[in-house]
């Protein structure tokens, strides 16, 4: 098997050499619309509405929503939010449910919309869309104005690192068009924003039904001369694909065709490489030079953020799946602990004494210990001392792991900042969230505390293995299963640290 059909029949068929380029240049140009609130504030009426006034929808489409019979609201308008509940629950219940995707264009940008839940019980829903959004919508009624539920949603939108907000004042027509309503909910929204690292923050009053300020100027508010709602949104910068920015490489997956070539595969989270960079495994600290940078359709000469690729090394480190390459200079933390702040999304609370694993972006690591510091409280939109979390609770958190992980602080680099609590016995997602410190030392084992020391399982569970390269990630493979298991049991426990330098073990990490 060639080293091209070794990448082909791997997980990652992503963009090809020859257009890869293209497609990044394309993806800027996208961008990603979150629409968020609380639950009968109009958030699917809002986006049928953009859908109904400025995109390409078919006529059956417009023809399929007259005939329905149902109105908007206590109009003779056609229901907007037809185009976008598309679950057969959301349409008998009159509620988003789950996240609804939808693409259009105008003659500017092309949008992926999404329309995410509004009622607490789905705050899940809502963190995962928002993962994926470059500018979000969150919709308040002109009527109850910024509620606990928006004050959530705005929390959520910063944790998961959305730096542009539009606060749609819907529902004016309800308020008689009022100036006073819609500057009162907009001085209490900027109070809202200063919690938050937001870069652009926007009130626009409008009324889906009727179209006020969605997609043009609204005659009925004189008082308001900003932009509407589609103007505002086609101005706005897409995070797209950015080529800049420090280099991190997870590692997916090792490839090989039986013969000479090892490509070490994933896809570039930031930054760029080029044939001839050196690069360094971010865990063990060593390094190596990139020979190859191989695509399914042929190799290349660099490549950036966004692009699938395999890298082959001049020498072959011990890499393997969980491992980040990165630049010597500016390598991501061997974390042993990491102090994160989360959405927990389980029905099922915290439980110190339960199992957990912590998911950066392609490792899956034990967490020996996990200690809720604080969570934030919605009224006040401060902190304060908790040991417990339960559903939809925003909570601080430090996390000690049963071994090192690759990890960079979100505000500096996103991409390898992002953190997700799975359940060790059922895999089922706990919790996500955001790095916000990591640090290389452990905290000192507490009682009961069980170390897998490399020695331990030279002399068991892995002792058929070799020196080889292909044994020793296998070690390491099997060292991380019997954490988890453990862990699961549990267990607190915690794997030896892997030498930087050779010791001459048989076979080490």
């Amino acid at each position: 098997m060639t080293a091209q059909a070794a990448l082909k029949t791997s997980t990652l068929h992503a963009a090809t050499a020859a257009s890869a380029p293209a497609a990044l240049r394309d993806l800027n140009g996208i961008v990603h619309l979150l629409t968020c609130g609380s639950v009968d504030d109009g958030k699917s009426t809002l986006i049928g509405r953009l859908l109904w006034d400025a995109s390409d929808l078919y006529e059956d489409q417009r023809e399929n929503v007259r005939r329905s019979g149902r109105k908007a609201a206590d109009s003779d308008l056609p229901d907007f939010s037809m185009l976008l509940d598309g679950l057969v629950a959301e349409r008998e219940q009159g509620i988003t449910i789950d996240i609804a995707w939808k693409y259009f264009d105008t003659e500017t940008r092309r949008f992926v919309i999404i329309d995410s839940p509004g009622h607490e019980q789905y705050t899940r829903n809502m963190a995962s869309g928002a993962s994926f959004a470059d500018v979000a919508i969150l919709l308040v009624d002109a009527r109850a104005g910024v509620k606990k539920q928006t004050k959530r949603h705005a929390a959520i939108l910063d944790l998961v690192g959305v730096k542009r907000v539009v606060l749609a004042v819907n529902k004016m027509d309800l308020v008689g068009y009022s100036e006073d309503v819609f500057r009162k909910i907009e001085a209490d929204f900027r109070t809202l924003c200063w919690k938050f690292g937001f870069w652009d923050a926007t009130a626009i009053p409008l009324s889906a039904v009727y179209g006020d300020n969605v997609s043009t100027k609204s005659s009925a508010m004189p008082w308001y001369t900003g932009p509407h709602l589609l103007e505002h949104l086609e101005k706005a910068p897409s995070r797209g694909s950015a080529e800049g920015g420090t280099f991190r490489f997870p590692v997916q997956t090792v490839l090989r065709d039986g013969q000479d070539f090892r490509g070490l595969a994933g896809t570039i989270s930031s930054g760029s490489v080029a044939v001839g960079d050196s690069v360094t495994d971010a865990l063990s600290g060593r390094s190596a030079k990139v020979v190859r940078i191989a695509t399914m359709n042929g190799d290349l000469k660099s490549a950036t953020s966004g692009q699938a690729i395999a890298l082959q090394l001049d020498v072959d480190i011990d890499v393997s799946r969980g491992a980040v390459l990165s630049t010597s200079e500016m390598r991501p933390v061997a974390a042993q602990t990491v102090e994160a702040r989360l959405v927990w999304l389980s029905e099922t609370a915290f439980d110190p004494r339960a199992g957990y694993l912590l998911r950066t972006v392609t490792d899956l690591v034990p967490i020996s210990s996990f200690e809720i510091k604080a969570l934030l409280d919605l009224e006040t939109m401060s902190s304060h001392p908790s040991t417990k979390c339960g559903v939809n609770d925003i909570a601080v958190a430090r996390i000690s792991l049963g071994r090192s992980a690759a990890i960079d602080v979100f505000s500096e680099i996103s991409e390898t900042g992002t953190l997700m609590i799975v359940d060790a016995i059922t895999g089922a997602s706990m919790a996500g969230g955001v790095a916000t410190a990591d640090n290389a030392k452990s905290d000192a084992p507490g009682d009961g505390h069980f170390i897998l020391t490399r020695e331990m399982l030279a002399n068991g569970l892995c002792r058929d293995l070799s020196l080889s390269a292909n044994d020793r990630e296998e070690f390491m493979r099997r060292a991380n299963e019997a954490a988890i298991l453990l862990r699961a049991a549990g267990v607190s426990v915690a794997i030896e640290p892997p030498p930087l330098v050779d010791d001459g073990m048989d076979p080490g990490l």
